[in-house]
């Protein structure tokens, strides 16, 4: 289990790294809308996700940017 993604189910860890989701920076390059459509990811990753993202001062993509 990736240290950086506390709190979340073993399925939700696996679907991250599945995804070369490998670090809170990663996830800027995702919606979460894209990030809920990966199989083990649910709605309740998403709020131990953003608070640990926005300490680290990210942010998920948001929809309709650009890479």
């Amino acid at each position: 289990m990736n240290p950086e993604f506390p709190k979340l189910s073993k399925p939700a860890h696996r679907a991250l790294a599945n995804a070369n989701i490998l670090k809170l920076e990663d996830l800027r390059k995702w919606t979460e809308k894209d990030l809920l459509s990966l199989h083990g990811i649910g709605p309740s990753a998403i709020p131990p996700l953003k608070a640990a993202m926005k300490k680290a001062g990210i942010a998920f993509k948001k929809p309709g940017a650009r890479k």
